[in-house]
């Protein structure tokens, strides 16, 4: 058994924190379990970056995205059909791709060619199936701007400049993100429902691969 590589790179067994995380928050819908997806990530994060936090202050934002995403997951799980809470939780989200987008800003930059092609399709599934279905004005903004934002934390992603490897886990997880938010807007205002299986299982494994991502990169780093 080769000794020396399972010393090296034990921090990816810490992965099984989200993972099981996942799993359980599946099969419980318990908000804990929910939690422990980003929380798993955060750990993870601290414990690789605890002494490298002042050269690399691009995982701050990362952390960030990962806290905001917890507190608008509680939001989302606990709005019984309140709109207020639901316009809270997008707004936290929104916050959560803030970090994602300055994450790869600092890495690299925007891919305006990709960027201006998504926000096309997305604008235009805004007018034709999310807009006549939204009664409420504070909700219809927020669910702009944050279509707007995630539409860019994609383009910044696509624009990162890093090994392939550390580009695609990143790249990966943001685009399931983009697709599991798409899939939650269908089901809320286009009344589609038949994919909603897919929303959480694609929301976990993004932020998985976005915490394996970072992995990646910390142990190509120590080569």
């Amino acid at each position: 058994m080769n000794y020396t590589f399972l010393k090296r790179n034990w921090i990816f067994a810490l992965l099984l924190i989200p993972i099981f995380s996942a799993i359980l928050a599946l099969y419980t819908n318990d908000f804990i379990f929910k939690a422990g997806v980003a929380g798993g990530g955060i750990l993870i994060l601290f414990i690789m970056y605890f002494n490298k936090f002042k050269q690399s202050g691009d995982v701050w934002m990362i952390l960030g995205a990962f806290l905001f995403s917890i507190a608008g997951d509680w939001f989302l799980s606990n709005r019984h059909g309140n709109t207020g809470m639901f316009i809270a939780g997008i707004a936290l989200f929104f916050f959560a791709h803030v970090g994602y987008l300055t994450f790869a800003l600092m890495n690299g930059r925007m891919h305006w060619g990709f960027t201006g092609l998504i926000l096309a399709i997305f604008l235009l599934i805004f007018s034709l199936l999310f807009y006549p279905n939204i009664g409420d004005k504070m909700l219809l903004v927020a669910v702009l701007i944050y279509l707007l934002i995630s539409c860019f934390s994609l383009g910044a992603a696509i624009g990162i400049q890093a090994s392939p490897i550390v580009k695609w886990f990143y790249l990966f997880g943001i685009a399931l993100v983009l697709f599991s938010d798409t899939l939650i807007a269908f089901r809320e205002f286009a009344g589609y429902k038949q994919l909603n299986w897919l929303i959480l299982p694609t929301y976990y494994l993004a932020q998985i691969s976005v915490t394996l991502a970072l992995i990646v990169r910390n142990r190509l780093s120590a080569k």
